[in-house]
Order: structure tokens, then sequence, then C-alpha cells
């Protein structure tokens, strides 16, 4: 009897749940479709391919009829490909490393812009300075792929040309994979940190200005206003973007890397990601299951290291986390 009572209290209560939520829909409704062209476009784009991710589970040949559907089953052969290759520890070290260099100073370098924008007074200066900053984020790889052999060429190249005037050696940069990092960083850097500001400049802009009077009232100085009220009023939003950023920890910026570097084996010890690598496999191989198993592999990591990263933000200050 007790359990007969539980039971239908739970329907009840699911019940009225259930109504609750048709009432929220009925009353918002026009809201609501406001939302349906982006759930259309996240079931179609995000959704809808994760069928496809039998196809790291089989032998698979586009030939086959239902789209494949009748590939042979292959197990876990398709994963063993990237783990039984000599390099695969090294691979997965440069994307990781690679990823926390460019999240880590890509976070402290938008803090600092975003900062150093709120504080200018002046507003052509503001409005230049924003302009060029973003600029750059509009150029494509490969534009900034030709910027950088006019840059860091042997012969020709602009550094190379500045290092011989004041006596130096000239570097042969597509020859010395160790500065390859340090280079990428500060190429992500010009290109895509000048647009990151905006999420930390409206975050700012959200701050409650009384907060900047009382400080001014009691003394406080331009910097120890900074310091003290408007960095910690980014903690919530860095905490967010580190955690949406450490999602792709494990892939590798392919358009980036292979534009800069493309298929020199000479910077591969340090370039060589996860994504160049099942490129240059999948071309040579063609197994389309191959690329889908370490895809998934890539997305299966991806997953765990986002929700250990949101666990321990929500451990340290539980209203930063993201879930």
């Amino acid at each position: 009897m007790a359990d007969r009572r539980k039971e239908s209290s739970s329907r009840k209560l699911n019940g009225g749940r259930l109504k609750d939520f048709l009432k929220e829909i009925s009353r918002n409704r026009y809201l609501y479709l406001l939302t349906l062209p982006g759930i259309i476009f996240f079931l179609i784009f995000n959704y809808l391919p994760m069928a496809g991710l039998y196809i790291a589970f089989v032998r698979y040949n586009p030939l086959k009829p239902f789209f494949g559907l009748a590939s042979p089953f292959a197990g876990l052969s398709n994963f063993a490909f990237f783990f039984t290759s000599r390099n695969w520890l090294s691979i997965t070290a440069n994307t990781l490393r690679l990823n926390a260099m460019f999240i880590a100073s890509g976070m402290i370098t938008q803090i600092i812009l975003a900062v150093s924008l709120n504080e200018m007074t002046m507003k052509w200066t503001k409005k230049t300075a924003q302009s060029l900053m973003f600029l750059p984020n509009f150029i494509s790889w490969t534009v900034i792929a030709v910027l950088s052999t006019a840059l860091f060429s042997t012969d020709a190249g602009v550094i190379n040309k500045v290092i011989q005037a004041f006596g130096g050696e000239a570097i042969n940069f597509y020859q010395t994979a160790s500065v390859w990092p340090a280079l990428l960083v500060i190429l992500r850097l010009w290109k895509g940190a000048g647009f990151g500001t905006v999420i930390y400049l409206s975050t700012i802009s959200g701050i409650d200005q009384e907060i900047y009077e009382a400080a001014i009232i009691d003394g406080a100085s331009r910097w120890e206003r900074i310091r003290r009220i408007t960095v910690p009023m980014l903690k919530s939003t860095a905490a967010m973007l580190v955690i949406m950023n450490v999602g792709g920890i494990f892939l590798g910026d392919f358009g980036m890397i292979y534009a800069l570097v493309g298929d020199n084996p000479m910077l591969r010890s340090t370039t060589d990601v996860i994504d160049t690598f099942v490129y240059r496999a999948l071309r040579l191989n063609n197994d389309i299951g191959m690329s889908s198993s370490v895809g998934l592999f890539q997305s299966v990591l991806g997953f765990v290291t986002v929700v250990s990263a949101n666990a321990l933000v929500k451990r340290l200050d539980q209203d930063s986390a993201l879930f």
C-alpha cells in the first residue's frame, strides 16, 4: 500500500510538472518561438551528425547501401591505428601544450586589453583602438601565413634583416621547431585577442558605477580600483570562458597550424597536433573510419575535461561554475 501511494503521488507530481511546463510554453510561446531557429541549428549541425559515430566502429565503405550502414563491424581496430602509432603520445602532448598556452595567454591578454580600453577617456582614441584590435580577426589564416613568410623567411624575412642589421646571425625559422610554439601563440593573440575582449568589456560595462564612485570617495587610486573592483568582477566571466575553452583542449586548431606550418617535417616535433596527424593519415590512407575514431576520442576527452574543470571551479567558487 505504501509503495502504491508513493507511486501515485509521484505520478501526480510528474503530471503537475508537465502541466506547469505546458502552461509556461503557452504563456511565453512567442519568446520560445524566437529560440526555434537556434534549436533547429543545433539539432541539424550538432546532434544529428552524432549518428555518424558508428563509422568509428566499422570498416566504412561509402559505396555500401544505406549510406554505408552495411559496412562490416570492426570493433576497436580503428582506434588502434592512432594508439599504436609511434608518436601518438607526443602528438597528444603537443595538442594539450599548445591549447593550454592559447587559453592562458588569451585570457590574460584579453583581460588586460578590456581593462585598458575601459580606462580610456577619449572616445575617438578608444574607438580607433577597438577597430585596430578587431581588424585582424577578419583576416584568414591563409593571408596570415603569407605575412608570416614575409616576416620569418631566412633570406628575405623582415625579422632576419633586422637581426642581421644589428650584427646578428639569421635564424632559419622554418627549420627550428623550438621557436614555433611561441610564434603560434603570438600570431593567435594578434589575430583573436582583440575580438575576444568583447565579452570582458561588456562585463566591465555592466559593473555598477556606484561602486567606483564609493571607491573614489574613499580615496582609491585608479590602479586600486582596477585591482580591487574591476579584475575581481571579471572572475566569473573568466572562469566560464576557461571551462568552455577547455572543452576543445584536445582539438588542434587545424586551420591555423596547417596554414602556417603545412607538412614541414622539421617542425612536427613541436607543432604536430592530433588534427594535422589525422588529416595527413586520411590523405595517405583514405580511411574515414580511422579519422572518425580519433574524432570520437577527442570529443569524449573534451567532455570529460569540461565536466572536471567545472567541478573544480564549482568547488573553489560555486557562483563561477558553468553548471
